[in-house]
């Protein structure tokens, strides 16, 4: 009996310990972390990857980047993880803006702990080459002179890029026909390829088919000029009151995570942003690096959800 006793006394002891490593990151990552994020080729998923191999060098583990389409994909394959940080998630404003618009599985603020906010990007208006227009004021003249002709791309149902082009709509008493994609990438290849005519990329993006000149620049979303795009004007210089917020790509944990987990991880991300190499792809990439602590990121979140619930109610932004 003795024995006994010693026994579930040394096994109670092993799993408190077990238990206080786990809340307090000691052993933290002792295996490989996966990063799940949107589609390849897009805002998230560039800043991902420069994220994961940051990570992989400074935690000693593999990040590796689990592309899982757009919509509410992401999120569901994060959510109802183990709360343990070894599967984390890098998504764009999409993750709580679109359930503005439909239902998730998830609530975007209830069921995921905010680590950090990498990167912020405004949108720019871009038009196939072959559009016959260079300023804002020029595409409005001819959507209006061809209600419904006109169409533009935007990834999922609430995303940034479909929440902008309806405000625009809105704003500019125009109608011009949304085109959703699932990816993208497959959005990039039919905007290039001119099937469809205009969208509003986030700036990492429209950054790299620009110098290309695949697309043409017409103007940045942000109520001001971006530093980052000098002497491209602002939508709402044409369209007073305009504004597009900005593409954040934030990191995320499954709510319930370990406070010491998330804090780790932020240091790690923030020293990743700081690294010089780092911050010179985003700045070519036409992004801006951000960092902060989850509470800033958190507090974003919550005043944005705010702010965009007023604009789609006013705007009319609905699910067509």
């Amino acid at each position: 009996m003795l024995l006994l006793r010693f026994a579930l006394s040394t096994v109670c002891v092993g799993v408190m310990v077990l238990g206080a490593s786990v809340v307090s990151g000691q052993d933290y990552p002792n295996k490989p972390i996966r990063l799940v994020t949107s589609g390849v080729g897009g805002g998230n998923d560039f800043v991902a990857r420069l994220i994961a191999q940051g990570l992989t060098v400074s935690l000693g583990q593999q990040v590796i980047v689990d592309n899982r389409g757009s919509g509410t994909a992401p999120g569901q394959a994060v959510y109802q993880a183990p709360p343990d940080g070894y599967t984390l998630l890098m998504m764009s404003n999409n993750l709580w803006t679109g359930p503005l618009l439909y239902k998730a599985p998830y609530d975007p603020v209830r069921d995921f702990a905010p680590i950090a906010l990498p990167t912020k990007a405004p949108y720019i208006l871009v038009v196939h080459p072959s559009l016959p227009v260079k300023s804002v004021k020029e595409l409005i003249a001819l959507a209006k002179a061809s209600p419904g002709e006109l169409n533009y791309s935007s990834t999922s149902t609430g995303s940034a890029s479909h929440i902008a082009g309806e405000l625009f709509n809105y704003m500019a008493g125009v109608k011009i026909v949304r085109i959703s994609y699932k990816s993208s990438s497959q959005e990039a290849i039919d905007l290039i390829g001119g099937q469809v005519q205009l969208t509003f990329f986030d700036a990492g993006t429209a950054s790299r088919y620009m110098k290309a000149r695949t697309v043409r620049a017409l103007a940045v979303g942000s109520a001001r000029p971006s530093a980052l795009f000098p002497g491209l004007p602002t939508v709402a210089e044409t369209v007073p009151g305009y504004e597009a917020k900005p593409q954040i790509n934030g990191v995320f944990a499954p709510a319930r995570t370990p406070e010491a987990i998330i804090k780790r991880l932020n240091q790690e991300i923030v020293r990743v942003l700081n690294l010089q190499d780092v911050k010179e792809k985003l700045n070519n990439a036409g992004v801006e690096a951000v960092g902060g602590s989850p509470e800033q990121f958190a507090a974003e979140i919550e005043s944005e959800i705010a702010i965009m619930s007023k604009v789609i109610k006013e705007a009319g932004i609905r699910v067509e």
